[in-house]
């Protein structure tokens, strides 16, 4: 139940809320009622966070405010209360949240749709593009998220680098009360995995400090078996081939942040942030490839060793000056921020041959990948509220993203002799150059009406250079990108959304490289450097309210992609299929999510989703016909947390995910429980215990099935894997993720978020691998 008070302040409501959301760093939209749902919570002003300011009356009010569930465009999930967030992962917090999934190479998929951008504190970083994002996300430690944001339908203000899909905002911890307080995190697994991290925080008078170390040893290893029938269109004759795999190697990152934040004056606030993370990529793997001819006799049969060494090192570094207007509530920031990431691996092939095939033996060979991406991202926001309620905003950006990618293969004879496979060695860059206006606006169209529109203008410049080959390419558009959102009240518990948005998903880098890439024995790739981006427009309404005690949600969606980016593949060889890109067709997908989360009884909680999706895919077989594709999903999950007692605090998490699109194919269903447990030794120093995957499920089944292929492969990693651990808080203060635990499962389930535009200035995002969420903001 809400509580409430009387106005005590010497101007009427609602101008009165959008003062005191400001004071209190709450967001104009937290205590608009057409905006949000209420949820209970005690507002403190904020006198000792960095660039408070005398507000007359306003900031001597000790309230009860309304802390948001839902802002008008996102959800907001708390996850720093999670059992195990102090030994899981950036991907384990992920996988807690409804509707998201992380499967366990790493890929993050929000409502079965994979292009899924991933901010922290609303910036993008060079960490987690391409393929780097789900290595980074699995050595992230979980312990320095304080939120995500489910961004489904983005609006004006975000940029469409990465993806432009759907964004999961990672909202880090940060702290800003004076004095200083630390957190040691040391957690050891099984099969010789650990993780340990130590953070920290002081602030006093005008300086604020923020920083931490952390090191991580794990891993998944794996097997597969793939199983590949191909029918020759033209004569009929089919041809077999089988693969079987294991991959073994745990790899070891390192991780340290810092923040400094100094206020200049009253309204001026100076912000510098740095961050490294360093990662091995060490990986040893046993493939054998088999081959028959019609009548099954082996054709070749050969094994394959696969040792890899190498690392991963990112680096960031920021700046940000925030100030505020003469007008209360008047704010204007800019930020500039560098982030890169150098990727660098050798990998030893050699093969052992039991049938030799009729295209004889290949040697040993050797692969060396030399890839680095450099993001800088500078951007400026301004925001105004205006007398009439309104919020006014507006911001600009620019944003350069430059990646190089330099592979090259080597290949030995029986004598040991080198010599380059020029069919296999490339190098490739791209950079991509995006300048990019914005404005929104924000208000109360009624006491049961509130809305929120904005437009965005992107000019994109892209320079593509294949370097082996000579190929050079440019490609430059504009693209106008409108939001708009809708929130009307039915009651005091009750809310009915609706949410617009157009995004544009420009291709990667590896999508536009037109040299053909090596994958394995039995597949190739090229991308096209022509490549458009593909315009999706979403759709979504919802409805929100509460059952007893139980907050409840269903939102129903629909999205569909116009020149979408397909793929089509092409016999080359006898086993060889090579897989290209194009632009056409367009793809629909919709469906109902529901969730559900808040006290059964006094010490159970509970947290439960479901995501009933369609999904609709155009894509071009084997012959060049074009086909279309449905599938439709049921995902359900559901996360209990019961406070055994004062001390004793255990979580079960059930995740179940259905039959989905797969490329030219479909994933199979897949389901696992985790458990985790908590005892509190003390009030500083608490025992966490957590399973994954207790009974060995995690798998990943796809099945291609058309009239010229029919193929089968299934991937299974490491079963149950268990962390025990300690976690210990010192000094004079303590987080709030510190005092949430104490209190039990209260703090399960939503929770108000920052502001509109990010968290509020001051602190440093985290001690993720570089900490790189300094700022907060979506910015641009």
């Amino acid at each position: 139940m809400v509580q409430r008070t009387s106005n005590p302040l010497p101007f009427p409501l609602p101008f009165a809320r959008t003062r005191l959301a400001v004071v209190l760093g709450l967001g104009t939209a937290a205590l608009t009622p057409a905006f949000a749902q209420d949820a209970t919570t005690t507002a403190q002003p904020a006198a000792s966070a960095p660039m408070a300011r005398s507000t007359g009356p306003v900031s001597k009010v000790n309230i009860v405010g309304e802390r948001q569930v839902n802002r008008i465009d996102r959800q907001v999930y708390d996850v720093k209360n999670d059992v195990n967030a102090s030994n899981g992962s950036a991907a384990d917090a992920l996988n807690n949240v409804p509707s998201v999934s992380v499967d366990p190479d790493g890929t993050v998929s929000l409502r079965g749709n994979s292009n899924v951008q991933i901010l922290v504190d609303g910036k993008p970083s060079a960490m987690l593009q391409g393929d780097n994002k789900g290595p980074a996300l699995q050595a992230m430690p979980a312990e320095d998220i304080d939120s995500v944001e489910v961004i489904n339908n983005p609006g004006a203000e975000f940029g469409n680098e990465g993806g432009g899909g759907p964004i999961l905002n990672l909202v880090m911890k940060r702290n800003r009360k004076p004095g200083g307080y630390g957190v040691v995190n040391a957690n050891l697994g099984t099969a010789g995995r650990y993780n340990s991290a130590v953070n920290g925080a002081y602030n006093t008078g005008r300086w604020g400090i923020q920083g931490g170390i952390n090191v991580r040893h794990d891993g998944r290893n794996s097997t597969g078996e793939t199983e590949r029938d191909r029918i020759d269109p033209v004569t009929g004759a089919e041809g077999r081939s089988t693969q079987t795999s294991s991959s073994t190697g745990l790899n070891d990152s390192a991780g340290l942040r810092g923040q400094l934040t100094y206020n200049l004056t009253d309204v001026d606030q100076m912000e510098a942030s740095v961050g490294a993370m360093k990662r091995t990529n060490d990986q040893t793997g046993l493939d054998r490839y088999r081959a028959f001819d019609a009548d099954g006799n082996p054709t070749s049969d050969y094994l394959r060793t696969t040792r890899r060494t190498g690392d991963n090192t990112n680096t960031m570094f920021g700046a940000r000056w925030d100030h505020k207007g003469e007008k209360l509530g008047e704010l204007f920031k800019t930020d500039l921020r560098v982030s890169n990431s150098d990727n660098g691996s050798d990998t030893r092939y050699a093969n052992a041959y039991i049938v030799v095939p009729g295209t004889g033996t290949e040697g040993d060979s050797l692969q060396r990948v030399a890839n680095k991406n450099r993001i800088v991202d500078w951007s400026g926001d301004y925001e105004r509220p205006l007398d009439s309620g309104a919020i006014l905003k507006m911001g600009y950006r620019v944003f350069d993203n430059r990646s190089d990618f330099d592979n090259r293969y080597v290949d030995y004879d029986a004598a040991g002799s080198a010599a380059v496979d020029a069919r296999r060695t490339n190098a490739f860059a791209v950079d991509e150059r995006d300048a990019a206006l914005y404005s929104s606006y924000q208000w109360q169209v009624s006491p049961r009406w509130g809305a929120l529109v904005g437009l965005r203008a992107e000019s994109t410049h892209m320079d593509l250079d294949q370097v082996t080959s000579g190929t050079r390419a440019t490609n430059h558009y504009l693209n106008w990108i409108p939001s708009a959102f809708a929130t009307y009240k039915l009651s005091d518990t009750a809310n009915v959304r609706f949410a617009y948005a157009r995004r544009i998903r420009r291709p990667n880098a590896g999508d536009l490289n037109p040299f053909v890439v090596y994958k394995d024995d039995l597949n190739e790739s090229a991308g096209n450097p022509h490549l458009k981006p593909v315009l999706t427009d979403s759709f979504e309404v919802g409805y929100e309210t509460k059952a007893g005690k139980l907050d409840t949600a269903v939102r129903a969606y629909y999205r569909t992609d116009s020149d979408t980016i397909r793929s089509r593949q092409t016999a080359v060889g006898d086993t060889v299929i090579l897989t290209t890109l194009e632009n056409g067709g367009s793809n629909r997908s919709g469906g109902m999510e529901f969730t559900l989360s808040g006290k059964v009884t006094p010490n159970v909680t509970i947290n439960t989703s479901g995501n009933l999706a369609y999904t609709q895919q155009q894509q071009i077989d084997l012959n060049g016909a074009e086909t279309t594709r449905g599938a439709t999903s049921l995902s359900v999950r559901g996360r209990v947390n019961w406070q055994i007692s004062p001390l004793d605090q255990l979580q079960v998490q059930l995740n179940a995910r259905g039959k989905t699109l797969s490329g030219s194919g479909y994933g199979e269903p897949v389901s696992s429980m985790n458990l985790s447990y908590r005892r509190n030794l003390s009030q500083s120093l608490a025992l966490v215990m957590n399973m994954t995957d207790v009974f060995s499920s995690q798998k990943m089944e796809t099945v291609t099935d058309t009239a010229t292929l029919k193929e089968r492969t299934l991937r299974r990693f490491d079963g149950r894997i268990l962390y025990v651990g300690l976690s210990w808080r010192f000094g004079g203060v303590q987080s709030s993720a510190s005092r949430d635990r104490r209190d039990g499962p209260d703090g399960e389930g939503f929770h108000g978020g920052p502001p509109p535009g990010g968290p509020p200035p001051g602190g440093f995002g985290g001690g993720g691998p570089g900490g790189f969420g300094g700022g907060g903001g979506p910015g641009m």
